[in-house]
């Protein structure tokens, strides 16, 4: 019993943490932003991604799963022409860059 009570509160911690450490890194890429810092801006948004993946993961989505969901997500946000999308292109050009990697 305390065995698998002491993983139970393994895995709490470890997804505690991962949250804390997403939201650190928000924190930091708003600080890159401020000062402008290109390459910690893209340092941020990577860890971030990473983090929400490995997240994602701790929570019983596989990445596969999660790759399918923003796909879809991608789908669903084109459609509605969000100003990112009508003015840019930005959702659509991700959307094939994803599909290039395939």
């Amino acid at each position: 019993m305390f065995s698998q009570e002491s993983d139970i509160l393994r895995k709490i911690r470890l997804i505690e943490g991962l949250k804390a450490d997403l939201l650190a890194e928000v924190g930091k890429l708003y600080q890159a932003m401020a000062r402008n810092q290109r390459e910690a801006i893209g340092e941020a948004l990577a860890q971030i991604i990473i983090s929400a993946y490995v997240l994602g993961r701790r929570l019983g989505i596989d990445y596969p799963e999660m790759d399918e969901a923003v796909n879809a997500k991608l789908g669903h946000n084109i459609d509605q022409e969000p100003e990112v999308e009508r003015w840019f292109g930005d959702m659509s050009e991700y959307r094939r860059h994803l599909r290039q990697k395939r």
